[in-house]
């Protein structure tokens, strides 16, 4: 029986998930704002005290790997890391488009996931019937982005990125979905990692970020 904790931290929303034997038996999820740091580690302990288990009983850790928020994923990444290296674990990762497609329940000839990066661009990517048919890339979203795809058929936009779409994409073959990404959505394609071995190196793996991180200096006077 394959037993997974599942991290899902690269948007708004803070989620965790426990696997067993192939199905979610535990979720755990927080909207408050900027409270990934806090929460994470706390809902995975939660999680396993409740049934009387540690890290040491579960079978791997599997974490989002992006695209999406810069702090998120450094939160997702570390705490995972973290358990690995305690439990000695495997660490499996998740692409946050895979995780929004494995959410969409839909019958669109396309799926198009998109996390929300800014104004009007998004991270994205094309899939059908479960296979990526174009690279993960940022895009700024206008009313001719998708023409091609929309033309051959239904396309589900999904994402915390879909919902600003839909003012500006007004095919009568588009329909969008407004959510984030969640934990328990990132089940079937953790497993099949898993099944096929495809470990990442606790000690080297990162996050893709997409987008190299940039800070910024408040502009208010501290003193």
């Amino acid at each position: 029986m394959e037993r997974i904790i599942l991290i899902e931290t690269s948007t708004a929303l803070c989620s965790v998930a426990l696997a067993e034997d192939g199905a979610i038996v535990d979720y755990r999820e927080s909207s408050a704002p900027k409270a990934h740091a806090s929460l994470t580690a706390v809902f995975i302990q939660d999680m396993l005290s409740e049934r009387g288990l540690s890290p040491a009983d579960c079978d791997a850790v599997c974490v989002s790997m992006g695209p999406g928020s810069y702090t998120g994923l450094r939160v997702g990444v570390s705490t995972a890391k973290g358990i690995c290296f305690g439990a000695r674990k495997p660490l499996i990762a998740v692409g946050t488009l895979d995780t929004l497609v494995a959410q969409a329940d839909s019958d669109a000839r396309f799926i198009i996931p998109m996390v929300d990066a800014r104004r009007m661009e998004v991270y994205t990517a094309v899939f059908e019937n479960g296979t990526q048919l174009t690279e993960t890339a940022p895009m700024i979203i206008d009313e001719n982005s998708f023409a091609e795809y929309l033309e051959q058929g239904p396309c589900l936009f999904i994402g915390d990125g879909a919902g600003k779409c839909a003012d500006v994409i007004r095919h009568p073959n588009a329909s969008f979905c407004q959510c984030n990404p969640k934990a328990s959505s990132m089940l079937s394609p953790a497993l099949e990692a898993y099944k096929e071995k495809r470990f990442e190196d606790v000690a080297y793996f990162e996050p893709f970020y997409l987008k190299e991180f940039v800070a910024t200096v408040s502009k208010k006077k501290l003193f």
